[in-house]
C-alpha cells in the first residue's frame, strides 16, 4: 500500500483559510492548533507556519490584544487581495508595454529589417506572460463581482458583529484593570505599561 501523500503547502492555506470563513470569528494560534488538525488534516507542528505565511500574503489579519494575538479573516478578505494582484500586474503590462515600445522605437531608429533584439524578445515574452496571468485574475475576480450585492450585506454584518467583538474584549481588559488596580493597589498607568493596554483604548461606537 502507497504512503499517503502529505499536504501541500497550497493546500494547506485553502484548507486554513476555510476554518476563518466559515466560522467569521477570531482565533488564537493555540485554538487552531486544535481546530485545524482535527477538521482539515493539517498537523499541529505545520499551524503556525501556515497562518503566518497567509498573514504575509495579506489573506488573515492579527492584531495584539492586551498580551494575546487573535488571527482572522472574512472572505472580503481574498477579493480585495486578488484586486491588488490584478492591480500590481495591470502596472507590470503597462511597464511591458513601455519597454516594448522603446525597443521597437530603437530598432527602427537604427536600422530597419533587422532581426529583432534580444531586448525586444525577452520583452514580448515577458508581456505574453503578463498578459496571461491578467486573464487568469480577471476569471478569478468576476466570481466575487458576480456576488457582489451579498457580499456588501454581508460585509456590513461582519463590520457590526467585528465592533461588538472588540467591544467585548474592551469591556474584559477594563474589568481586569480595575480588578488589578483595586486588588493590588496599583495605579492605573501601572497596569497599562505591565499589560501593554494602550492608553487611547476605548470602545468602538456602533
Amino acid at each position: 500500500m502507497s504512503k499517503k501523500r502529505g499536504l501541500s503547502a497550497e493546500e494547506k492555506k485553502i484548507r486554513m483559510l476555510e476554518i476563518f470563513h466559515k466560522s467569521k470569528d477570531f482565533f488564537q494560534l493555540k485554538e487552531l492548533e486544535k481546530i485545524a488538525p482535527k477538521e482539515k488534516g493539517i498537523i499541529m507542528q505545520s499551524v503556525k507556519e501556515v497562518v503566518q505565511n497567509l498573514v504575509d500574503d495579506h489573506l488573515v489579519d492579527s492584531e495584539k490584544i492586551g498580551t494575546s494575538v487573535y488571527f482572522w479573516s472574512f472572505p472580503s478578505k481574498a477579493k480585495n487581495a486578488m484586486k491588488r494582484k490584478l492591480l500590481d500586474l495591470q502596472n507590470e503590462i503597462e511597464e511591458c508595454n513601455k519597454k516594448l515600445k522603446k525597443a521597437e522605437d530603437k530598432i527602427a531608429a537604427e536600422s530597419i529589417g533587422r532581426e529583432a533584439s534580444d531586448e525586444r524578445t525577452k520583452v514580448l515574452s515577458m508581456l505574453e506572460v503578463a498578459v496571461k496571468k491578467e486573464e487568469t485574475l480577471k476569471k478569478e475576480l468576476q466570481k466575487y463581482r458576480d456576488s457582489d450585492p451579498e457580499y456588501i450585506a454581508q460585509l456590513k454584518k461582519e463590520v457590526q458583529d467585528l465592533k461588538t467583538e472588540v467591544n467585548r474584549w474592551t469591556e474584559n481588559i477594563f474589568i481586569l484593570k480595575s480588578y488589578v488596580k483595586n486588588t493590588f493597589q496599583i495605579e492605573g498607568e501601572a497596569v497599562d505599561e505591565s499589560f501593554e493596554i494602550p492608553k487611547d483604548l476605548d470602545y468602538i461606537e456602533i
